[in-house]
């Protein structure tokens, strides 16, 4: 295991640059994920960190050393990718051992790591199986297998769920997690998808346009985001934005309500509510409108409603006696839930 450390990272393809100089530090034994939309370079950075990618400018230190002008197989790393990468021509035991072709082990002592990786994922029985005689999950296991028995400083996945169907991506985040528990190595993990980061991670690293949105563990890039992206990237639905007025510690929304908000600017804000903190319930009156959508999930019911002036919002409802279409409802929240954003900067007020 190894401390993983970016500084000042920057990546330019010809003239352009789209990695704005980044800087992270990811403990020793830390699960971290990387998540933002398409084109953010999260998997730039994976790829820089890998040796895959050249550095223009920056250093990428892996437990203590510089690695920057290092071969991949020199950084004591190994990487899973999104396509699995194993041989069909070759048994589980041979893809998971091809990891070890080049240690410096006796051939008894690859067996002997194999066979505790093997045991680890619960691979025992399948290693004289074809990758074409297991299923996607196994397949899967199959490339983490192969990447563990090198049992390398930093463990590199990019986005290695996205080609399985839904029930066994929430099947192989919870082994993937179980896995870290168990082995305890330092972890980089990409994707594109919000709900993988929030399971998984430790802390989780939100991108936009090459630049760092924000760093922190599930629950503060949910309850309390940096700015807008963040409120609107993390959760699902995302925040829902109102535009009001600050002065002197009050909030005063479009409905009329004012609220008691200390600690933001005066003039115009813009006020977050998650759609989990919005419903017709008890609390203070945010907005009012008319019913347009139910989505039923069972135990509640997501509304969407037409505000008007303040356009559509999402909030939530009773599963068993939601409002129908149709029906003018008025939205109530905790003003302990609520956040406030710079409608220029989009940054958060406090």
């Amino acid at each position: 295991m190894a401390t993983l450390t970016l500084r000042d990272l920057v990546k330019t393809y010809d003239k352009t640059e789209v990695l704005h100089g980044i800087s992270l530090t990811v403990a020793d034994g830390e699960f971290v994920v990387f998540v933002g939309p398409s084109g953010c370079g999260k998997s730039t950075t994976l790829r820089m960190i890998a040796g895959l990618e050249e550095v223009t400018g920056g250093t990428i230190d892996i437990g203590g050393r510089v690695v920057n002008n290092l071969e991949p197989k020199d950084r004591d790393i190994a990487m899973v990718f999104q396509n699995y990468a194993i041989y069909p021509h070759m048994s589980v035991r041979k893809n998971i051992g091809f990891g070890l072709r080049t240690a410096k082990l006796s051939r008894a002592d690859k067996e002997k790591r194999l066979e505790e990786v093997a045991a680890i994922l619960d691979m025992t029985d399948l290693l004289d199986r074809k990758p074409n005689q297991l299923s996607g999950g196994q397949r899967q296991r199959v490339a983490i297998g192969r990447a563990m028995v090198r049992d390398p400083a930093v463990f590199l996945f990019d986005e290695p769920l996205s080609n399985l169907d839904a029930q066994l991506r929430t099947q192989m985040r919870l082994e993937i997690k179980k896995l870290h528990q168990k082995v305890g190595n330092t972890i980089v993990f990409v994707t594109h998808d919000q709900v993988e980061a929030m399971t998984m991670a430790d802390r989780i690293v939100i991108m936009k346009d090459g630049h760092i949105q924000q760093v922190g563990t599930p629950s503060e890039v949910y309850h309390t985001p940096a700015n807008i992206f963040v409120a609107r990237f993390i959760g699902a639905p995302s925040m829902n934005m109102l535009p009001a007025m600050a002065s002197h510690g009050t909030v005063r929304l479009d409905t009329g309500t004012e609220i008691a908000m200390p600690g933001g600017a005066d003039g115009a804000v813009t006020l977050g509510v998650r759609p989990d903190d919005l419903g017709v319930v008890a609390g203070v009156p945010l907005t009012r409108g008319r019913v347009t959508v139910r989505e039923p999930l069972g135990p509640e019911t997501l509304i969407y409603v037409d505000t008007g002036a303040g356009g559509e919002v999402i909030a939530k409802a009773d599963g068993r006696t939601p409002p129908e279409v149709g029906a003018e409802v008025t939205l109530c929240a905790d003003p302990a839930n609520l956040h406030l954003f710079d409608p220029a900067s989009g940054q958060a007020l406090r």
